[in-house]
């Protein structure tokens, strides 16, 4: 029996099925699905480890990827997340590899450290026939010592974090010198995370004549970089969009206001028919809020983020896969590499903000020839990101409304019906029967008057029939309103407008549906009004056409935008610079007037504590810099941009 060494040693914990990312895809080419795995001239032993898996036929990517790792070559593997990239690579090595004692010959590089061990069991799975094949993963997160005791072994295959693989190098704990292959697993995802460095570390101390592979979903610069310099000669097996899990995902998106998502999250969860659910955010503070806001109100969730402690984390993955639980809330960070059968629903609580990471997201259900459905939240400011998402997955996402109160109180009734129905049908009700009994002849109660009280009872602080449930309407987006507003004030030739008269005002002259906001900048700061809508626009995802009048003063300038900001989008505008200098972005209210139009004498013009020197340099507020989350490394002080 092939042995993975498994350092966390948890009770129970369920193997990667190699064959849950789509081994059986439906929509291979003719060819591809009269293709067998016992065509493909792997060896017997690997054959063996998947005839017990009772699958027999590849997946495009596999069909491709298998015979160029067989002939030796290295290869570019261009799939999407769910595709089977794993037995792409595992099948062919594991048949073409002469393992040795003490000896590491194969080496996998995973981005984060589920994924990882995914690989490692999935390895595992497809090695049941070769006993000589001992697997270690590597990670970070978990106490090194664990994993030093496992590498005294020597294992044949290790499947690694760069960050961690990096620490053992220094320590001399694993040795690269004899790797007969390595494999970049979502090399894209690896690299956008940070990992950059470490990665042309390692394959810089690979040996040359090693074999060499790189799948990635997508392309970026810092891909092709590595594929210049570390692929050398290579073949290609590329599997065209429309093999891709989204084709069976069903996409839906909900047009709310930041206010209103947990209220919605809340209604789309009781009125969806789902198995397990991931809902994604953007902050590890997100996934905890969300979550208690969830188990508060009756959902079965828990967080999942890189702030959880390894055993913890795998724990909380574990329940969901067994059903325990059923509702994640996750970071992109925490949930790469997550597969789970059982996903139904993947919600976007917070949009993505690149079109790749929402295809990564939407891969996490669909899973095993399954269907799936994404459901995105956004806010009318964010249109423009759903625009984007829809050219990239080349499908449009369809509007949905929020259930109303009345379509919540008629899925409550059916879910008690269905829970009754259950119930009688699962019997041993005899003694239930007669406790009705000897109520009806002690009290004289019809037996329809109990179960009315039995059913009262039950419904355990939800009520059946909710009386507070007012109805939440979606926001219409943008050329919805702009067709309102034709409506309103008339849609003519230009020379007909100016008998339509002014827009509608409210006393302080701020237009209808608008709240004016102070920036600490002016003329004197050459700033311009296309400046302001450029900073406002680029730092908030909102269209030009949303941002109101502006005002320029000598030292300062106002803005009207659209009421009912959300609270993140405010925080983002408070740390906007233009043209490098601190804005103070705030609301205007009555107890925060105008501030004098010109300074007095001798009064200094308002800034924040930065030099005359670092303001004319431009020298930007420490905010600017985009936080992102690590796997297992801590911040960089610099970056190296040269090696010597």
């Amino acid at each position: 029996m092939t042995q993975i060494e498994n350092p966390n040693n948890l009770p129970g914990q369920e193997v990667l099925d190699p064959n849950s990312t789509a081994i059986q895809q439906e929509n291979s080419d003719s060819s591809e699905k009269s293709l067998k795995f016992s065509d493909l001239g792997l060896s017997a032993e690997v054959l063996e480890g998947v005839q017990k898996a009772g699958y027999e036929t590849p997946s495009p990517i596999q069909a491709k990827a298998i015979p160029i790792f067989l002939s030796g070559k290295n290869l570019l593997g261009t799939a999407q997340t769910g595709t089977g990239k794993t037995a792409a690579f595992t099948l062919p090595l594991l048949s073409r590899i002469a393992f040795k004692k003490n000896e590491t010959s194969m080496l996998v590089l995973s981005p984060t450290r589920e994924l990882a061990i995914q690989v490692a069991e999935a390895i595992q799975h497809f090695a049941v026939a070769m006993p000589q094949v001992h697997i270690v993963p590597v990670y970070g997160g978990q106490d090194i010592g664990i994993q030093l005791r496992a590498l005294k072994r020597t294992p044949q295959i290790v499947v690694a974090t760069p960050g961690r693989l990096i620490d053992h190098l220094k320590r001399k704990t694993i040795s690269l010198e004899n790797v007969q292959a390595v494999v970049l697993d979502e090399a894209d995802e690896m690299l956008d995370m940070g990992f950059m460095d470490e990665v042309e570390e390692i394959l810089s101390k690979i040996p040359a004549e090693a074999q060499r592979g790189l799948f990635s979903a997508t392309m970026p610069a810092n891909v092709k970089k590595i594929i210049e310099r570390y692929l050398g000669k290579y073949e290609e097996a590329c599997i065209e969009a429309k093999t891709a899990t989204v084709d069976k995902v069903r996409q839906r998106y909900l047009t709310i206001r930041s206010e209103q998502k947990m209220e919605a999250l809340t209604r789309v969860l009781e009125g969806e028919a789902y198995d397990g659910v991931i809902i994604f955010v953007r902050t590890k503070q997100s996934t905890a809020e969300v979550a208690e806001r969830l188990e508060a109100r009756g959902f079965n969730a828990a967080p999942l983020s890189g702030d959880l402690a390894q055993t913890l984390r795998e724990r909380t993955i574990n329940r969901l896969k067994e059903g325990k639980i059923d509702i994640v809330v996750a970071t992109d960070v925490a949930a790469r590499g997550l597969d789970v059968e059982r996903i139904s629903h993947v919600i976007n609580y917070d949009i993505p903000y690149d079109t790749e990471s929402y295809v990564h997201r939407i891969g996490r259900t669909a899973r095993a020839g399954r269907e799936g459905n994404a459901i995105l939240f956004i806010t009318p400011r964010e249109r423009r990101l759903l625009k984007m998402i829809e050219k990239a997955t080349r499908k449009a996402i369809d509007p949905m409304e929020v259930p109303t109160g009345e379509q919540i109180s008629e899925h409550r009734v059916n879910a008690f019906k269905q829970k009754v129905f259950d119930t009688i049908d699962a019997g041993n009700l005899e003694e239930f029967r007669n406790l009705i009994e000897k109520l009806v002849e002690e009290k004289g109660i019809p037996a329809l008057e109990i179960a009315a009280a039995v059913t009262k009872l039950a419904q355990a602080g939800q009520p059946i029939f909710p009386t507070d449930l007012p109805d939440i309407k979606s926001v219409p987006l943008r050329e919805e309103r702009k067709k309102a507003r034709e409506d309103k004030f008339g849609n003519g030739p230009k020379e007909d407008r100016a008998e339509r008269g002014r827009r509608e005002e409210n006393e302080n002259g701020v237009e209808a549906g608008f709240e004016r906001y102070y920036l600490g900048v002016g003329k004197r700061d050459h700033v311009s009004p296309r400046d302001i809508v450029g900073a406002i626009a680029g730092e908030s995802g909102m269209e030009s056409s949303e941002i109101g009048r502006i005002k320029l003063f000598d030292r300062f300038s106002t803005v009207e935008l659209p009421e009912g900001l959300a609270p993140e989008i405010k925080l983002i505008l408070e740390e906007m610079t233009i043209r490098g200098y601190p804005t103070k972005f705030r609301l205007m209210t009555d107890d925060k007037p105008f501030p004098k139009e010109r300074p007095s004498f001798g009064e200094k013009r308002h800034r924040d504590s930065i030099s005359r020197k670092e303001r004319r340099h431009g020298k930007r507020d420490s905010h600017d810099r985009p936080f992102r989350e690590r796997d297992d490394r801590p911040f960089r002080k610099t970056r190296r941009f040269g090696r010597h």
